[in-house]
């Protein structure tokens, strides 16, 4: 009888919350270790370990002690530190891209000039090193004008200005709080779209798709944040579309990655957009999306283990499966987020439902004492035969919920609601 998989998660978040319950699903599974995890994982039997995910030597350590199969990465700033680079060297499998791929989100100078070499259609743009030449290139764009920081800013990094006085303040800040590159990109119009492929080498398989919202306001409005909320699937998006975007982005990509000896194996996640002139891409990131993926694995019906199993190992990826079932989720953040989060924010005790599930983040204390520990604490998911069923279950059981501290959306899931 072959033997079952131990894994390690690295992260602490509703993804790898995520992650981690739907590894454990599979019956090729044992345990699924997380670091440094969260108290709600017990929750769902996963067993939290105390690394900080950025001790890069406490991690490969403990997957040498735990004979630890293979680890799966979650957050952006661990590929970008060279985790995979550290584990491969070790000998140690590892499901991420190495430290060089993993430049396509770490920079987005880097990610631009990638898709301007392969064909990738994207925003026109230009990169400054400068506050004074970056609001002298202002000229080269129309309002709104959409501005980014060069680094990792947790998805938070963007500002669409809407006037020259608002892109100059934005300019300046971005470089008087460290950047030494920042972007200016024509403001793209359009539905976005997430979409997460599974790399190995020279194929993939692409995971449901998603929408995310990413400001922090109903209606879209206020600061970008790291996402409120998400759905899937997206029955807005026809299927011709869904082909367009495969044969624009997704070869062209590949086959960068691929002429570029990347050797990727992980995930890359292209944000799109469907504009007037096709799709185009707005991001790529190098990991799953955190809260897409909270409602994307639920769908997921391939083994998830099963399909990291055969990407690590080069064998040909098992066709996906998706569910008929439709699935949504609302993010419950902790005041002031994502500017000035309030720390220590009482959550309490959150009922069970047989109409939701909670995947924990940024909490701490017991599960009958939740506290908030700033940002986004918990996601609200339910799966349904239909949207706005879904939509309805997590709705009310939010409406339930005594939360003086916390704020979230009142409206995901509307834009595909409206169609």
């Amino acid at each position: 009888m072959e033997d079952k998989l131990v894994l390690l998660i690295v992260g602490s978040g509703g993804r790898e919350f995520a992650i981690a319950k739907k590894l454990l699903e599979s019956p090729k599974v044992e345990t699924v270790y997380c670091a440094p995890g969260n108290i709600g994982m017990q929750t769902v039997g996963i067993k939290t370990v105390p690394i900080e995910e950025m001790d890069l030597d406490g991690l490969l350590k403990f997957a040498q002690d735990h004979e630890v199969d293979w680890t799966f990465v979650g957050p952006e700033n661990v590929l970008c530190a060279g985790i995979v680079d550290k584990f491969e060297k070790a000998g140690e499998k590892i499901f991420g891209p190495n430290k060089r791929a993993a430049q396509l989100e770490g920079s987005k100078d880097y990610a631009l000039r990638f898709m301007n070499k392969y064909g990738v259609p994207t925003a026109h743009h230009e990169t400054f090193t400068s506050p004074e030449k970056c609001i002298d290139g202002l000229n080269h764009f129309d309002y709104p004008v959409v501005i980014k920081e060069d680094g990792l800013a947790g998805g938070k990094g963007v500002t669409i200005a809407k006037n020259q006085e608002v892109a100059q303040e934005t300019i300046k800040e971005m470089f008087a709080g460290g950047q030494t590159q920042v972007v200016l990109e024509e403001c793209l119009v359009g539905p976005e779209y997430s979409m997460f492929l599974v790399v190995s080498e020279d194929q993939y398989a692409i995971l449901p798709m998603a929408q995310d919202h990413k400001r922090v306001g109903d209606g879209d409005q206020g600061p970008n944040t790291g996402g409120m909320g998400s759905y899937s699937p997206l029955p807005q998006l026809k299927s011709s579309q869904r082909q367009e975007m495969i044969d624009q982005v997704v070869e062209p990509t590949m086959n960068g990655l691929i002429k570029g000896e990347y050797h990727y194996c992980g995930v890359l996640y292209i944000g799109l957009m469907m504009t007037e002139d096709g799709p185009k891409v707005i991001e790529y990131n190098v990991r799953l999306g955190d809260p897409e993926t909270q409602v994307v694995l639920p769908r997921l019906e391939t083994d998830f283990a099963e399909l990291v199993t055969k990407a690590l190992n080069h064998e040909k990826l098992p066709e996906i499966v998706e569910s008929s079932k439709k699935t949504l989720g609302v993010v419950v953040c902790a005041n002031g987020y994502p500017t000035h989060p309030l720390h220590d924010a009482l959550v309490g005790k959150l009922p069970d439902s047989d109409k939701v599930v909670i995947d924990y983040a940024n909490v701490k204390g017991t599960l009958d004492n939740l506290i908030g520990d700033g940002g986004r604490l918990f996601m609200v998911i339910s799966e349904s035969d239909s949207l706005v069923k879904a939509q309805d279950n997590v709705y009310s059981y939010l409406s339930k919920l005594d939360l003086p501290n916390c704020f979230y959306r009142h409206d995901i899931g509307n834009r595909a609601l409206k169609n």
